[in-house]
């Protein structure tokens, strides 16, 4: 679904993306690791249009789609997440879903006074659409709850039933599980597992708990110093001699910890 060509993003002198090449598969959840300021994030915003690639390109489906802005990308069925949730917090749970989808009818000051019933019967549709997904999420006791008033894990889970909202394609979730205790981050996972299953959605997710990553994860990605180091199976990934070094640095001490191991 994702082809990422030979990408770079400069800042100044700074290379935050120097030359990244992956592919992610249709319908795949692709695991993206790597240590910190290893250019992941970067990488996510250059891909969803947040930031101009320097150069190289990006293609979505066979069609290229490089530094085409994210209100575009959305509506290719392109979508991210951030590592901070973003929600509007006096607004419910349940509104803040009703607010995704563009092009509503009530946007238009025209349709304000004289298409009042219409907007009141799509209201109503998108009202019972946010519902099925907190249902989904097993979050649907939220639905009246101001999102500002909702806890961190239950933000993200609001910030991925977004994306259910609109026909999304892919998702690339920026740290979904950050601060977000087990208990949480196993819904989320659980979560995105029924969405790849059961909807078809393809998947990219940057995270640094290994465990979720080996729980989610096909094929991983490890990235470091701005280029894709190694891909493969995260048994792979872990055995990497490189990996480890950009993890950890060497030895046998390190080495263990990458793995899950007592040291």
């Amino acid at each position: 679904m994702i082809v990422v060509e030979d990408l770079h993003k400069h800042f100044g002198g700074f290379h935050a993306v120097d030359g990244a090449s992956l592919t992610i598969e249709t319908g795949s959840i692709t695991g993206l690791i790597g240590p910190n300021g290893a250019g992941k994030t970067t990488l996510f915003n250059a891909i969803a249009g947040v930031l101009p690639p320097t150069s190289g390109r990006v293609m979505m489906d066979g069609e290229d789609i490089t530094g085409l802005p994210p209100h575009v990308l959305f509506d290719k069925g392109l979508l991210r997440t951030f590592q901070i949730a973003h929600e509007f917090s006096s607004m419910s749970c349940r509104e803040n879903l009703m607010m995704v989808p563009g092009g509503q009818t009530g946007e238009t000051l025209w349709n304000t006074w004289f298409g009042r019933k219409r907007i009141a019967d799509e209201e109503r549709a998108l009202a019972a659409k946010a519902d099925e997904v907190l249902e989904f999420l097993t979050v649907e006791h939220l639905a009246d709850h101001p999102a500002g008033a909702i806890s961190g894990g239950q933000k993200k889970l609001l910030e991925l039933g977004r994306t259910m909202m609109v026909d999304a394609k892919i998702v690339f979730l920026d740290e979904v599980g950050a601060g977000v205790n087990r208990t949480l981050l196993n819904m989320i996972a659980d979560a995105i597992l029924r969405l790849n299953r059961e909807r078809g959605y393809t998947f990219c997710v940057i995270e640094h708990d290994m465990d979720f990553i080996g729980k989610l994860c096909g094929p991983v990605i490890c990235m470091a110093e701005g280029r894709v180091l190694a891909e493969g199976t995260l048994d792979q990934i872990k055995a990497n001699d490189a990996v480890i070094e950009a993890y950890l640095g060497t030895g046998l001490k390190n080495k263990k910890q990458l793995q899950g191991e007592p040291a």
